[in-house]
């Protein structure tokens, strides 16, 4: 039943290896410009080399294996140039990083391993879906599945990227600062864009899931939502939230915090 892991056990050593190098040389970029922050934009590129490593190791020719490729680079690009764009504005490392440069006395080798380290073996083990995927070669027709993975990227992708858009042009009106953002997506969801984020990751899965092998890392998907719902996204975003802007808690009890539903509409008393 898991010969397929075995199987496929060396290119998958490979693509660990090639993501913390890739990571380790960002490390030494960090280093020289005294800044970790910009990690944040290699997370999603970070999946793309993966991808790109996997296809490399055994090239499949077959669609489902360009179709992979395609969506996880077009996600890795969007969302890459968008943190990146985003770092080049604030001109000053994010204040979690600052925290732990000034509680670490050897704060440049510890954010070798915490921050850049776990990371790739973060990436590579939510990426195990689409490293199997990339290693079978058999051109399997399309199929149900294929189909309900793209619709779920494709709105998973439409609700990341107009959220973003939504957030960035909102945040540039000086008029809204200390304001929450309750219009267009925002009004349905107050994380619309973590929500598309993880429907897109469900929408890979599904697509790898005609390699019979993927069907045994539908932990992978589970870990990314995880990780966004409680670790990395919203629940930390509402702690900051809920201290900086005094209407977050309205806000809160008429928008959904994660799947976007339909507002509740105000009491008037």
């Amino acid at each position: 039943m898991f010969s397929p892991f075995f199987e496929f056990s060396a290119q998958m050593l490979i693509c660990l290896a090639a993501t913390l190098g890739l990571m380790a040389g960002l490390w030494l970029i960090s280093l020289r410009l005294h800044d970790v922050s910009f990690i944040d934009a290699f997370w999603a590129p970070c999946f793309a080399w993966i991808a790109w490593v996997a296809y490399f190791l055994t090239a499949p020719q077959t669609p489902r294996s360009f179709l992979i490729l395609g969506l996880v680079t077009l996600w890795a690009a969007r969302l890459g140039g968008h943190l990146w764009r985003r770092w080049r504005l604030e001109g000053e490392e994010d204040r979690r990083y600052q925290a732990m440069r000034r509680k670490t006395a050897n704060f440049p080798m510890r954010s070798l391993f915490t921050v850049f380290g776990f990371q790739a073996v973060l990436a590579w083990i939510i990426s195990l879906p689409l490293q199997l995927a990339l290693f079978t070669d058999k051109p399997l027709a399309f199929g149900i599945l294929d189909y309900l993975g793209i619709v779920c990227f494709g709105i998973g992708f439409f609700m990341e990227a107009t959220a973003d858009a939504q957030l960035t042009a909102f945040k540039a009106d000086p008029k809204n600062k200390g304001k929450v953002l309750d219009t267009g997506l925002w009004s349905w969801s107050r994380h619309p864009n973590y929500f598309g984020n993880a429907l897109l990751w469900w929408g890979l899965f599904f697509i790898c899931l005609t390699s019979y092998a993927a069907l045994f890392t539908v932990f992978a998907p589970l870990l990314m939502t995880y990780l966004i719902i409680n670790i990395s996204g919203v629940k930390l975003l509402e702690r900051g939230l809920n201290k900086t802007r005094p209407h977050y808690g309205d806000y809160a009890k008429r928008v959904s915090a994660f799947v976007p539903l339909p507002p509740k509409r105000e009491r008037h008393k």
